[in-house]
């Protein structure tokens, strides 16, 4: 796992020179066909860890979120998203960042959230602690869904289901949700900034990194059932920094 961690550090190293590249610099926008915006930089790279993926590791799968599948030869699966928040990007605003997960089967082994500007690289490796740029981190212990810091990316990813949300919202519990964050939010709950995340109509590339490095800092990921995220979930997602919270936040979506 060691070796598979370094050669995502190296993937993560070369994505955040093409980051830094086009930070707070002109490009164009296009919007795709579900109607989100992608850049140059999104695209380049994707284009350039698949190209490094394909001299080091031939054998392995790609699941990209701007380039596709290639499958697996071997049951091994790189998942890149190569700016989670394209939005917080193209303003520049330093809280996207680059997600790069192994997967064996369908089950991440690795997960690195690379935020490029800020120089914040969190690493998480199945069975191991979570580090930030080298050092543990722990997500912090939260008796009480009353004092939860709760987050999410955006209102919008709750069209046709606001029920769920609304149950966190301003008012109704805790502190309320706080919006913005993208994966930045999950770096910040691994290292005991915030208490929980909700969001739902995820795609495996914008999850997969975060399950090694949130649950290796002591946290849990789970469904809205409760079960275990894989690359097969729904893409309805709750991240812990206490695992403690669990049942509580369950049974608050059943109300």
């Amino acid at each position: 796992m060691q070796e598979f961690a370094e050669l995502a550090s190296q993937l993560a190293d070369a994505a955040g020179e093409i980051v830094k590249k086009y930070y707070r610099q002109p490009f164009d926008i296009e919007q795709k066909g579900d109607a989100s915006p992608v850049t140059i930089a999104d695209r380049a790279v994707e284009q350039c860890l698949r190209d490094l993926l394909e001299t080091k590791r031939p054998d392995d799968g790609i699941l990209g979120e701007e380039f596709g599948t290639k499958p697996s030869k071997n049951g091994l699966s790189w998942v890149i998203d190569p700016i989670d928040g394209t939005k917080s990007f193209m303003i520049g605003r330093p809280t996207f960042g680059t997600l790069i997960a192994l997967c064996e089967n369908d089950t991440p082994k690795i997960g690195v959230i690379d935020q490029a500007i800020s120089g914040e690289r969190w690493i998480g490796i199945s069975g191991q602690a979570t580090t930030m740029n080298g050092k543990h981190v722990k997500s912090r212990p939260c008796s009480s869904l009353s004092d939860a810091i709760i987050c999410s990316t955006t209102p919008s990813m709750f069209d046709g289901m606001p029920a769920y949300y609304e149950r966190f919202h301003e008012g109704k519990m805790g502190h309320g949700l706080i919006w913005g964050g993208d994966c930045y939010m999950y770096g910040l709950l691994a290292s005991g900034h915030l208490d929980m995340t909700i969001e739902a109509n995820l795609s495996p590339y914008d999850f997969a990194a975060l399950i090694p490095v949130v649950e290796g800092a002591g946290g849990l990921i789970c469904d809205y059932n409760g079960a275990p995220v894989t690359l097969n979930s729904d893409g309805c997602i709750i991240a812990l920094g206490d695992p403690g919270l669990k049942v509580a936040v369950l049974n608050k979506l059943k109300d």
